[in-house]
């Protein structure tokens, strides 16, 4: 039996609406998700607020991840294949500085991997990546009714035409999820 005790990680990711990226990261085991907002300097911002563009907030899923069972590096190259990190400020029909790319850190060694994987992609992109990568600072959970959206409104069009479409994309890629 093995009784050794795994300390789980801390890593912010941003890649357009927060339905998307919850519904996709609940598949990978070994990960817990949160939707909320990061990156800005508005303190308890409020959906809405994030929306008007003016709190500097983006749309995030705080992961918690077990590194023995999701690496850094599984999370990453999921994050690069749900959205198109080349794009500024949106993703898709989604405009603004609240969808834009991003993924916040917690330790210089997440930083460090993170970098590494830019570089390589960056080889391969089709276009300059235009991903933020920064220390995360204050995460503020988004309001319960964000909390899974995708799985609790399978009716919205949101949820047919945008989510649905990225998960199966995902699924395709990963069928191990």
């Amino acid at each position: 039996m093995d009784d050794r005790v795994v300390e789980t990680k801390r890593i912010a990711l941003g890649g357009g609406c927060f339905w998307c990226s919850e519904a996709i990261f609940k598949m990978l085991d070994g990960v817990k998700t949160t939707p909320g907002y990061a990156g800005g300097t508005t303190q308890n911002p409020t959906y809405e607020q994030v929306c008007s563009g003016t709190t500097g907030h983006a749309e995030v899923i705080m992961l918690e991840y077990d590194p023995t069972i999701a690496p850094l590096e599984k999370i990453l190259d999921i994050f690069f294949k749900m959205h198109d990190p080349t794009q500024v400020n949106r993703q898709g029909n989604d405009i603004g500085a609240q969808y834009r790319s991003i993924i916040l850190y917690t330790t210089e060694a997440q930083k460090k991997v993170i970098e590494g994987f830019i570089s390589d992609l960056q080889k391969k992109a089709p276009a300059r990546i235009m991903t933020e990568v920064r220390k995360l600072g204050a995460f503020y959970q988004a309001e319960e009714y964000h909390k899974d959206y995708f799985k609790r409104n399978p009716a919205n069009p949101y949820c047919i035409f945008v989510i649905r479409p990225k998960v199966s994309k995902i699924k395709k890629e990963f069928p191990e999820l």
